[in-house]
Order: structure tokens, then C-alpha cells, then sequence
């Protein structure tokens, strides 16, 4: 039994984690193709944390631009928090286009704009939380910004597709200011209310499909589960996961009847999370091993991947085969993780695409 002591541990560790380069080569073909017939969609913003943020930290700050993050793709470490691509690089290539740049490579010149804009800061939820980063509702505001410069058109919006992928670490910061997850449902219910204005005011802007990513089982994360020797999951995270998607779903609801006139679909990220978990050999072309089991993670409690001690000397292990392994780290999907993953949901996306 973990005690509530243990629990706060884990679950205050939990995204603080959370926080890439283009998706290129030959599997974008068949997407272009495929777009050009269906999806009119030519822009991707994307708001949120870690399993969306594709460099957005400087290099200094988190361990997303250290080795081995990186190792599958590009080769070298690149801020995102995986061996490889997130899921925005495969929301991306599903759409056609590249990979949007990161918020703070803005400046860089037009023609890499036109992909749309990454504002994912890893470590961020609705709410402030244990990192100096721009929440949900400052990462809209930058986007305003934006807009009311020109730089992104009326026209462009129109055409756009808007990703949001948030509110792990809102849990993490209410444990570790709590001390433990009691009274957890009057946070949940003003977190989601918070929630559906930041949706709200993205579709005001002038977007007019969103996806976003209902809460992962997060009692399943190995930062949880390492105290059962990453055998099996927390059900209290998990019943909380569940609330938090239940009121998500009722929100997102309401703002499809009554918005205006734009659609909002909710990614069940907790559905495909636990098929994986429970079946994770029966994955299609991705077979996991021991789905809870993270690839990369510290020699000890005291370090997680890619810590070195003072020496300089690696305090952490990576696994031999990353592409076999479900979770990359404590927190965050492998690249293969997250195909799997993206794959999963795509009969989804494409209905919220066409």
C-alpha cells in the first residue's frame, strides 16, 4: 500500500516532467495526398504541456533538451519530453503539414509560420503550477497577440485545427500544495470550468475545430506505479482521471450545442492509455513488453532520466530497445508510445477534420 506520504511523492513528481523539430520524410506522402481530398485544414495550434511541447523550454531549464532524450528522433536532444516524436508531430503529419514551430522561434521569418504555432510549455495546466511557465490562459494570450499583429489572418484561423493537452500537472501542484488529493473534487470542477472558458474564448478567436485530450489514467504513470514495482496502477489517481473526464465531457458538450457553430472533440487518451496497458501485445504493428515499465529512468528514487551526478557520470538507464517500451520516462510516451497511441485515435481526428 502506498501511504499518502508516498503518494504525494510520486504524484508531485508527476508532470513536473511534463513539458520537436519536423516530422519528415516518406509517411508524409500518403497524408498529403489524403489531405488534399478530405481536410481543408492547414494550420495546427497547439496549446498545453509535455505531451504536446516540441522545444518551447530553454535548454537550460528542463531535462527535455539533455541526453537521451531525443535518441530515436532527431538523433540528439531536441525539448521534447520523449526518445523521440510527441503527439503533435503525428497530429501534424495526420494533417498534412510540419510540425509547428515553438512559440519562442516566432521571430525566425514568415515562411515557418505557416504551419500554424506550438505555445506547449511542459510542466503547465489551466491553473499556475510548479513551473515559471505560461499557463492555458497566457498561452491564449500570446496567440491573441498574434492575431492582432496580422500575423495570422481571419482566413487562416478559418482553416485551422487548434490542439489542447492539459491538466496533469494542475493535479500535481494541488497534491504537493495539499499534501494529499483530499477534496480533490471542487478542484477538478473549477479546473474544468476554467477549462471550458480557455476552449470557449479558442473558438472566439475564430478556430473552428479543437481537439483536446481527456485525462490519461494517470494512477498508471510509472512515476506511480514504480512503488509496485511498475506491476500495476493507482485506482484513487485513476477514479480522479475519470471525474475530471466525465465533467470534460459534460463541458465540451454544452459548448458544441450551444457554441458557435465550431466543434470540440475530446481525445480519449484514458480509453487508449489502458487498451495498451491491458493488451499491450495485441497493439497492431506495435507490441510493448511491460507497458508499465519506462525505458529511461533513474539508478534511484533520488535521480530520473537524464540526470548525471557531480561527476558528470549517468545516474539513469535506458532500456535496449526504446521502440519496445510504451512509456519513455516517468511520465511521458515513448515515440512508439505515441504512434500507438496516435493511431488509435484517428478515426476520431479525421471526423473532426473533415
Amino acid at each position: 500500500m502506498m501511504t499518502e506520504k508516498d503518494k504525494l511523492f510520486f504524484f508531485s513528481l508527476f508532470i513536473f516532467l511534463l513539458a520537436g523539430i519536423e516530422v519528415q520524410g516518406s509517411h508524409h506522402h500518403h497524408h498529403h495526398r489524403h489531405r488534399r481530398q478530405n481536410l481543408q485544414l492547414q494550420k495546427l495550434f497547439v496549446f498545453g504541456d509535455s505531451y504536446a511541447d516540441t522545444g518551447n523550454i530553454r535548454k537550460l531549464l528542463a531535462n527535455s533538451w539533455k541526453e537521451p532524450y531525443g535518441i530515436t528522433f532527431p538523433g540528439k536532444p531536441s525539448g521534447r519530453f520523449s526518445d523521440g516524436r510527441v503527439f503533435t508531430d503525428y497530429l501534424a503529419s495526420f494533417m498534412g503539414i510540419r510540425s509547428p514551430i515553438p512559440y519562442r522561434w516566432k521571430d525566425i521569418g514568415p515562411k515557418p509560420l505557416r504551419h500554424g504555432m506550438n505555445f506547449a510549455y511542459g510542466g503547465t495546466g489551466v491553473f499556475n503550477t510548479l513551473v515559471p511557465f505560461p499557463n492555458m490562459t497566457t498561452q491564449i494570450d500570446l496567440f491573441q497577440q498574434l492575431i492582432e499583429r496580422g500575423v495570422y489572418t481571419k482566413w487562416d484561423l478559418q482553416y485551422s485545427m487548434a490542439h489542447v493537452s492539459v491538466a496533469g500537472n494542475d493535479y500535481t501542484a494541488y497534491q504537493a500544495r495539499n499534501g494529499s488529493i483530499a477534496g480533490i473534487q471542487d478542484f477538478i470542477t473549477s479546473l474544468i470550468n476554467q477549462l471550458t472558458l480557455d476552449l470557449k474564448r479558442i473558438t472566439d478567436l475564430g478556430i473552428k475545430k479543437i481537439s483536446v485530450t481527456g485525462l490519461e489514467p494517470i494512477g498508471c504513470l510509472p512515476q506511480v506505479t514504480v512503488t509496485s514495482s511498475y506491476q500495476k496502477c493507482d485506482d484513487t489517481f485513476n477514479q480522479a482521471a475519470n471525474f475530471h473526464n466525465l465533467l470534460l465531457e459534460n463541458a465540451v458538450k454544452d459548448l458544441n450545442t450551444n457554441g458557435n457553430g465550431s466543434t470540440i472533440m475530446i481525445l480519449n487518451l484514458y480509453k487508449v492509455f489502458d487498451s495498451i496497458i491491458k493488451s499491450p501485445g495485441n497493439q497492431g504493428r506495435w507490441k510493448f513488453e511491460n507497458p508499465l515499465t519506462p525505458c529511461c529512468k533513474g539508478v534511484s528514487s533520488a535521480f530520473s532520466c537524464g540526470n548525471l551526478d557531480g561527476n558528470g557520470t549517468k545516474m539513469y538507464t535506458v532500456c535496449e530497445r526504446p521502440e519496445s517500451a510504451f512509456f519513455w520516462d516517468g511520465v511521458h510516451p515513448s515515440q512508439t508510445g505515441w504512434a500507438a497511441i496516435s493511431s488509435s485515435l484517428k478515426t476520431a481526428l479525421y471526423n473532426l477534420s473533415s
